[in-house]
């Protein structure tokens, strides 16, 4: 291994991670390919978070350990650590997640394979916080087609059909690639917004084989499916304790800044530019949900905006409510 120049950097945020945080290093540090540095950010943990990532520092060298002052947030360290990063290829790395001993290779060769590929990804599988099989989950999120308008429109109808856990942020990505980008930016879901400018930069390549294992458990790495969408965006920055959100008209303005800022034919503006013409006709009704959810909140008419949102899961079936209220 090359210490100032590895092949891949495996970047690793931390806050209070000492139930899962030996299981993911020991994953990690089981995998075949072995040319990879590990940059740890602790976002100042109160647990034992600090001793367990300094006991693995002290036994292997390809591990830098970072720890913040203050809890800066999750998107703002998710950044920290690419911005730490060396490698020709980055990967960021949940606490309580785990790999096979050979994604980092299969995931590097398919890569390696085809410089159209900007990001692979394998199928996942939901693990309990036992780490016991919950069921096996796919993003479909292969895209291997060669325009930008043909993959942006792919991904969007797959987050049409499942809203998704984003799982394929947590693969291998070009580093290159990743610097043009925001990164995880402070609002809501910001990492599915990355996914779709990834998209335009380059193709997605996923290993059909479950060799990504994500946990869930009640004090998760990510925000929980029940949270709010005020307490979602604090999670990304704490800054956003407070604000008023508008989460689907921020998607949608961000989707346009990714469509203008990826270098493309005049043609190819175009026809992505089409597609979130597209966008705005699913999401047409969760839009105007958002501003009906704010106005509740500038007008103090409830402490609780998305007792909307929970009113209308009982009184309609799922079908009945699509794009209407958000899951």
């Amino acid at each position: 291994m090359n210490e100032m120049n590895p092949r891949v950097s495996i970047g690793m945020p931390v806050y209070n991670g000492e139930s899962y945080l030996r299981e993911s290093l020991t994953s990690i540090f089981a995998q075949s390919f072995d040319d990879f540095e590990l940059i740890i950010s602790d976002n100042a943990s109160t647990d034992s978070s600090e001793t367990i990532c300094r006991e693995y520092a002290a036994s292997d060298r390809r591990i830098r350990y970072y720890r913040n002052n203050t809890n800066i947030g999750a998107g703002p360290n998710h950044n920290r650590v690419f911005e730490l990063a060396r490698g020709e290829y980055f990967k960021w790395a949940a606490y309580d997640d785990m790999c096979a001993p050979d994604f980092l290779e299969k995931a590097v060769a398919a890569l390696d394979s085809d410089s159209g590929r900007v990001l692979c990804y394998a199928r996942a599988v939901i693990v309990d916080k036992h780490g016991n099989k919950i069921r096996d989950y796919n993003e479909d999120l292969n895209l291997p087609f060669r325009t930008p308008h043909d993959r942006f429109r792919h991904y969007h109808d797959a987050f049409s059909r499942d809203f998704g856990r984003c799982n394929p942020i947590y693969g291998l990505i070009k580093a290159s690639v990743l610097k043009k980008t925001p990164l995880i930016a402070s609002y809501t879901a910001s990492d599915m917004i990355l996914l779709g400018e990834l998209a335009l930069h380059g193709e997605f390549y996923e290993i059909p084989e479950p060799l990504f294992f994500r946990r869930y458990h009640e004090k998760g790495s990510g925000p929980s499916s029940e949270w709010r969408n005020d307490k979602y965006a604090s999670w990304f920055d704490p800054k956003n304790k407070g604000k008023i959100f508008f989460p689907r008209w921020r998607w949608f303005f961000e989707y346009l800044r990714a469509v203008n800022r990826v270098k493309m034919g005049f043609g190819e503006k175009l026809l992505c530019y089409r597609e979130m013409g597209k966008w705005l006709l699913r999401y047409y009704k969760g839009m105007a949900y958002d501003l009906i959810a704010s106005l509740i909140v500038f007008f103090r008419l409830s402490d609780d905006p998305y007792k909307l949102q929970r009113l209308f899961r009982r009184r309609f079936p799922k079908k009945t409510r699509k794009w209407w209220v958000p899951e």
